[in-house]
């Protein structure tokens, strides 16, 4: 059984489903792998746009599978401080990998996100939420730090530091209300209607211009970490002219004056 699925539901539209659903989908190394050559498989894609991450059965992920977490590969031969520190590495260098991707990911989160879960759904650039929708840090609960996978950098600024001090430092679990209440994702569904609500976003952002797409995930991922607005801008500036160069805008506005939808080539 493969423990990532990879499905092209909607024209330009990857689906990628962790699948473990016996349990929750939680982060084995084996899990762990399986999703990094799937992320390098899809980022390669070229007839791939965007992507949607979801869980299979009543989870989107866990976190840490506590019970068979596997040995991570190609440690042959290393003693226990390398291999540790390996295993820390492999595991922290997913979210960074999601990052990498050109196609935006939408996150459709199913069930528990606990820990590494809440950590891959904040690796996305979008985050839908079902109503079963259930999020905790758990590393901080048992017996480790709250920190992991990028969180300590990724979670303020997506919610703020007095939201995140509180996720990090006491283990607490919210639901999906409370994740929209304080901006960790932006819409709560029905668990029956929420893949298809994000395979509807995924096909409508395949509309617009694919290279605009891609060049405004780049931007906002890279202007988390610059350390001005001059900076900011000065990129934003560059992906615009960029972009200016593919004759989108000309196709906008011929759009615009024939009353119908643009066709961006690029």
């Amino acid at each position: 059984m493969s423990l990532v699925l990879v499905d092209v539901p909607r024209p330009h539209v990857g689906l990628i489903t962790l699948n473990k659903p016996e349990r929750l989908n939680s982060m084995s190394f084996g899990l762990v792998q399986a999703l990094y050559e799937t992320i390098e498989k899809v980022a390669d894609d070229n007839e791939i746009w965007v992507v949607v991450l979801t869980g299979a059965g009543r989870g989107f992920c866990s976190g840490l599978d506590l019970h068979d977490r596997g040995v991570p590969p190609n440690v042959e031969g290393l003693g226990f401080a390398r291999l540790a520190m390996k295993s820390m590495s492999y595991m922290g260098g997913v979210v960074p990998a999601m990052r990498a991707m050109p196609q935006p990911i939408i996150a459709a989160i199913n069930g528990a996100a606990i820990g590494g879960g809440m950590c891959l759904a904040l690796g996305a650039d979008i985050r839908y939420a079902g109503e079963s929708a259930t999020f905790a840090n758990a590393g901080i609960t048992n017996g480790l730090t709250g920190s992991e996978l990028g969180i300590t950098y990724l979670l303020p600024r997506a919610v703020g530091l007095s939201n995140a001090a509180e996720i990090l430092l006491t283990g607490r679990r919210f639901d999906a209300h409370h994740a929209l209440q304080i901006g960790l994702v932006s819409r709560v569904l029905p668990d029956d209607e929420l893949l298809d609500h994000a395979l509807d976003t995924a096909a409508h952002m395949c509309e617009l211009s694919t290279f605009g797409v891609q060049m405004t995930k780049q931007c906002l991922w890279a202007n988390l970490e610059v350390g001005s607005l001059q900076a900011a801008i000065d990129l934003e500036n560059r992906n615009q002219l960029l972009a200016g160069y593919t004759g989108n805008l000309d196709e906008a506005i011929a759009a615009w004056r024939e009353k119908r939808k643009p066709i961006y080539e690029e």
